[in-house]
């Protein structure tokens, strides 16, 4: 469906800036898939229609006609300050296609673009490219990557670079700042429209609810701190956790400066510009609860509508306190299935939290850690795991192996069908660091080529695939510490 709101006040007519000579450079059969697109590798390159459409340079195609495309305006907080009117300052959204928002992000200026060129370029488009398609293969909520355009036209960032355009699906990219928006210019009318519509159109449960405004919120609530805690089990680190970027469908959004852990450390902070750490991976949940407490605060006025200010605001307190307690139960439950324990016993916590500990300690490997921990075996002598050589303080790791022997022998646990239950949670492979700046560094020559490679690699994570092997390593030493930074 298309832009749920209508009004200048709300979103502005804006066409894309054509690019200059445009040429594909990846483009997700599983997207097109989705909307039903029938491209495919094989009759890509003799596409132009869609290239010129998806490079923001044609409003037409097929059956496909996107005659209104708009940027909308919303607000937020920005590294925990409020940041005023903000909008969608390099993001068109062109329309509907099969459920699906189709929008262009790096397509130009917009009236919300502020100093901004309105461009993104191709290094940080390859990034949301990647990583939007692995974590829907890895089974976290996402918007979605149709393609990458790009131009040699040049754009400056730290450095000259050239332009791509990204094209991006989801449901609905309404976002906690669109509440924000209109709770900071008091426009109660316009923010109960725009909860109205998203309850008919995404939370159809929430009109049965006797508070039907209480109810989106809590399930608001809920999705986002679901997705927190699988972040926090695949070792993804968004970076940029501002209200703005918040989903409230419960999405991952706005891919830039993110991370996926190599040497485990829990107070890691994959973005460049966050220096005072706000955004670390261990501070993800309570910063998703406190972008939480902005999205009740924007909607106190809806609550109002039946009773109150201060029972509106007694009922939300005790809503948003819902979070930590949803957040602790959801991040228990995927701890104990990447440790593969199949029943819930008294001390799995303590175990999760020991191991988790000893790895930060020892900078062990996050994602190759969990999927060879698959592969011990629960009568193995404690001195034949091979584990124990990635940490430093060997007796303590010798008793957490011992221990956690004993909690798998305490539920008859199997060898081989724990392995296999524990493979389809831990992830062979993941969007490192260093496998994303390999394929920009080729394709900035105009070799697409391991992009694509990257992509079919990574919508199978949980499979072996012995061929790529070397996908699944650690980076090596001189590139263990990339450093991405908010322009990415």
């Amino acid at each position: 469906m298309a832009f749920i709101l209508s009004g200048d006040d709300v979103c502005q007519a804006t066409l894309p800036t054509p690019i200059p000579d445009p040429y594909w450079v990846a483009f997700s059969p599983s997207s097109a898939k989705l909307v039903g697109i029938t491209l495919d590798e094989a009759n890509l390159p003799l596409d132009k229609t869609w290239l010129e459409v998806l490079a923001g340079n044609q409003l037409r195609v097929t059956s496909h006609q996107f005659l209104n495309p708009i940027a909308t305006a919303y607000s937020g907080h920005q590294f925990g300050v409020w940041a005023g009117q903000l909008g969608d300052g390099r993001a068109i959204l062109l329309g509907d296609i099969a459920d699906q928002e189709l929008q262009l992000k790096g397509a130009g200026k917009t009236r919300f673009s502020r100093m901004g060129d309105g461009r993104a370029v191709l290094r940080s488009s390859i990034r949301e490219f990647l990583c939007s398609e692995a974590m829907h293969s890895l089974g976290i909520p996402t918007t979605r990557a149709l393609s990458i355009v790009g131009s040699d036209l040049p754009v400056r960032r730290e450095t000259m670079e050239t332009a791509a355009v990204c094209a991006r699906l989801a449901p609905s990219f309404i976002r906690i700042g669109h509440f924000e928006h209109f709770a900071a210019l008091q426009n109660h009318a316009r923010l109960k429209e725009l909860a109205d519509s998203l309850i008919q159109n995404h939370y159809p449960e929430s009109l049965e609810a006797e508070e039907p405004y209480l109810d989106l919120f809590k399930r608001i609530c809920k999705r986002n701190a679901k997705l927190v805690a699988q972040w926090q089990a695949v070792g993804f680190c968004h970076g940029v956790l501002n209200s703005d970027n918040i989903s409230a469908l419960g999405l991952t959004i706005d891919y830039g400066p993110f991370g996926f852990l190599d040497q485990f450390q829990i107070d890691h902070i994959c973005n460049h510009s966050d220096q005072g750490g706000r955004y670390a991976y261990h501070r993800q949940p309570q910063i998703m609860h406190w972008n939480m407490a902005c999205l009740a605060s924007a909607m106190i006025p809806l609550i109002e509508l039946r009773c109150d200010e201060k029972e509106a605001q007694e009922q939300l307190r005790a809503a948003i306190e819902e979070f930590p307690i949803i957040y602790a139960q959801s991040w228990q439950s995927l701890f104990r299935k990447k440790l593969g324990f199949v029943t819930e016993q008294d001390g799995d916590i303590t175990l999760v939290e020991r191991l988790l500990q000893a790895m930060h300690d020892s900078r062990v490997d996050f994602t190759s850690f969990f999927r060879k921990l698959g592969q011990l075996k629960t009568d193995a002598p404690i001195e034949q795991i091979s584990l124990r050589n990635e940490f430093v303080d060997r007796a303590s790791i010798d008793q957490w192996f011992s221990d956690y022997q004993a909690r798998l022998q305490s539920e008859s646990s199997s060898d081989s069908s724990r392995q296999k239950e524990m493979n389809q949670v831990n992830p062979k492979y993941v969007l490192r660091n260093h496998l994303a700046q390999q394929a920009i560094e080729q394709a900035q020559k105009k070799d697409f080529s391991e992009v694509t490679k990257l992509l079919n690699i990574l919508s199978k994570p949980f499979d072996e695939q012995p061929e790529h092997e070397s996908y699944a390593m650690a980076p090596p030493p001189n590139l263990e510490s990339i450093e991405v930074s908010c322009s990415s």
